[in-house]
C-alpha cells in the first residue's frame, strides 16, 4: 500500500519539474534585460569636449527614454580656429501674440426717438386728470400723445393713493373745485377704483366692504362726485378700470365700472371702457399684449397693478380720441395748423351771371339733341342669331370671321363693308351726243383679288 501510494506522488513531480524551469528561466530573461537597458541609459563619455570649454552631456534616465523630457531651449554650438567646441544658449524663443478673434459686430438696440417737446400756446386748453394711481398712468400717456400739439396742456393733479372711500386721508370733493379754479380746464377725465376695496366710515359706523350699505353709499359719492365735476359746464370722461392679475380684485373692477358708467351718464358724462386692451381673448389678465401699434410688448408691471409706460400709452389710446373729438382743432400737430396770413389767396369770389353756361343735358332716348338721328354706330350692328362667338367655336367649330386686314383673314376675295354709292339719276329724255361712261369706282371700294 504505502508503495502504490508514493508512485503517482513521483510522477506529478517529475511532470511539474518543467514549468518551474519555464518560470525561472522568463524570470532570468526579463532581469538581464532590465540590466541591459540600464547599461545603454548611461551616457559614454568619451568624445565629450574638455570639461572647462564645455558643459558636460546631460543624462538620460530610463524615465525619459519611456516618458519624454521636458522640452528645453535650442543649443548652438560654435567652433573656434583652435579646435575647440563652445555652445552657448539660444535666445528665448518669442511668443507671437494670439490673434484676436473676430467677433461679429452686434446690432445697437434701435431706440425710438422720443418726440420733442413743442411750445406749448399762450391760449392752449387744459386737460385736467384726477384720480387714483390709475390716473396718474393715464396722465402720463396723454402727455405723451399731446407732445406735439401745442394748442393744448395736460395737467395731472392725481394723487396716487387716494379714492372715493378713504375721504379722511384725501377729500376729493373738497379738492376738485380748487384744482378746477386753478388750471380752468376746457375738459375733465376722472379715473377711481383702485384704491377702493376697503371698509368705509359712514357716520360713526366703519362699514365692512361690499355689504348692501357700503355699497349704497359708495354709489351715492360717485354720483356726487359726477355732478360736481359735470356742474363746471364742462365735458366729463370717466375712465373705467382695467384688470388686475389678482382674480378678486378684477371682479371687483368689474363691479366698479358699472357704477361708473351709470353715475357718470346720469349727469351727461361719458364712461371709457378700456377693459379690452388689457384681457385677452378669453378676458383674462395678460401681462403681455399688443401696443398702439400691434407689437407684442409689455403693459403691466411684475405685480401685476402698475403699467409700464407701453401700457401707459395704451391706456391714454382710448381717451385720446375723445379729446381729439371734444376740442377739435385745438389738439392738431402744430405743423398741421394753417398760418391764417398765408390764405389770402384762398378766397374764392362768388360767380357772376356772364360766367354761368347753361348747357342742356342729352337725353338717352332721344338721339336728336345732339344733331343725329341714331345712336353711335347703330346701323353698322351685325344681325345676331343669338349665340355668341364661343358657343359657334364650341359646337359647331365655326370660328367667327376675322376683320379685314388682319393675318388670319383667309378669305380669297377680300372685300370690306363700305358705305353704298347712290346711284345717279337718270333723264327723263334722251340726249343726243355720246354717252358718258360710267363713273369710277370710289378709292377705298375693294378690288377682288386675281
Amino acid at each position: 500500500m504505502p508503495r502504490t501510494a508514493s508512485r503517482p506522488r513521483r510522477q506529478s513531480s517529475v511532470l511539474l519539474r518543467p514549468a518551474w524551469r519555464t518560470c525561472l528561466h522568463r524570470i532570468a530573461v526579463f532581469v538581464l534585460a532590465f540590466v541591459l537597458a540600464f547599461a545603454l541609459a548611461v551616457p559614454v563619455v568619451t568624445g565629450l569636449p574638455p570639461v572647462g570649454s564645455a558643459h558636460a552631456q546631460e543624462r538620460r534616465t530610463i524615465l525619459d527614454m519611456f516618458f519624454g523630457r521636458p522640452r528645453q531651449q535650442q543649443r548652438v554650438y560654435e567652433t573656434y580656429g583652435d579646435e575647440g567646441t563652445v555652445y552657448r544658449e539660444a535666445p528665448p524663443r518669442v511668443r507671437r501674440p494670439p490673434k484676436p478673434q473676430r467677433t461679429k459686430p452686434r446690432a445697437a438696440p434701435v431706440v425710438p426717438e422720443a418726440p420733442a417737446a413743442v411750445e406749448k400756446q399762450p391760449d392752449a386748453k387744459t386737460v385736467l386728470v384726477v384720480g387714483d394711481f390709475i390716473a396718474g398712468s393715464l396722465s402720463d400717456g396723454l402727455k405723451a400723445a399731446f407732445v406735439d400739439s401745442p394748442g393744448i396742456v395736460v395737467e395731472d393733479r392725481s394723487e396716487g393713493s387716494s379714492g372715493m372711500v378713504r375721504d379722511d386721508y384725501f377729500d376729493w370733493p373738497d379738492m376738485l373745485p380748487v384744482y378746477a379754479d386753478d388750471v380752468k380746464p376746457a375738459l375733465i377725465i376722472v379715473s377711481f377704483g383702485a384704491n377702493d376695496r376697503q371698509q368705509m366710515r359712514i357716520g360713526a359706523v366703519r362699514e365692512k366692504y361690499r355689504t348692501d350699505a357700503w355699497t349704497a353709499e359708495y354709489t351715492r359719492r360717485v354720483a356726487a362726485f359726477a355732478a360736481l365735476a359735470r356742474g363746471r359746464n364742462v365735458p366729463l370722461l370717466w375712465v373705467g378700470m382695467p384688470s388686475f392679475q389678482s382674480p378678486a380684485m378684477t371682479t371687483d373692477m368689474v363691479t366698479f365700472n358699472g357704477i361708473f358708467r351709470a353715475e357718470a351718464e346720469k349727469v351727461g358724462g361719458q364712461f371709457i371702457d378700456i377693459w379690452d386692451g388689457f384681457v385677452d381673448e378669453q378676458g383674462r389678465f395678460v401681462t403681455t399684449g399688443s401696443d398702439i401699434n400691434g407689437q407684442q410688448v409689455r403693459l403691466r408691471g411684475a405685480d401685476g397693478i402698475n403699467l409700464t409706460p407701453a401700457g401707459k400709452r395704451k391706456l391714454a389710446f382710448y381717451v385720446e380720441k375723445d379729446i381729439r373729438r371734444l376740442l377739435g382743432e385745438t389738439v392738431a400737430p402744430g405743423e398741421d395748423i394753417p398760418d391764417p396770413s398765408g390764405m389770402k389767396d384762398l378766397v374764392v369770389t362768388a360767380p357772376t351771371s356772364e360766367t354761368i353756361v347753361k348747357t342742356q343735358p342729352i337725353s338717352l332716348v332721344d338721339p336728336e339733341l345732339d344733331g343725329a338721328s341714331a345712336l353711335l354706330d347703330g346701323a353698322s350692328l351685325p344681325a345676331s342669331t343669338g349665340r355668341s362667338a364661343r358657343d359657334l367655336l364650341v359646337e359647331k367649330g365655326e370660328p367667327s370671321p376675322a376683320p379685314l386686314g388682319r393675318i388670319d383673314d383667309f378669305r380669297l376675295v377680300k372685300t370690306a363693308l363700305v358705305p353704298e354709292t347712290p346711284k345717279p339719276a337718270e333723264p327723263a329724255t334722251p340726249v343726243a351726243g355720246p354717252v358718258p361712261s360710267a363713273p369710277a369706282p370710289p378709292p377705298w371700294q375693294a378690288v377682288p383679288l386675281r
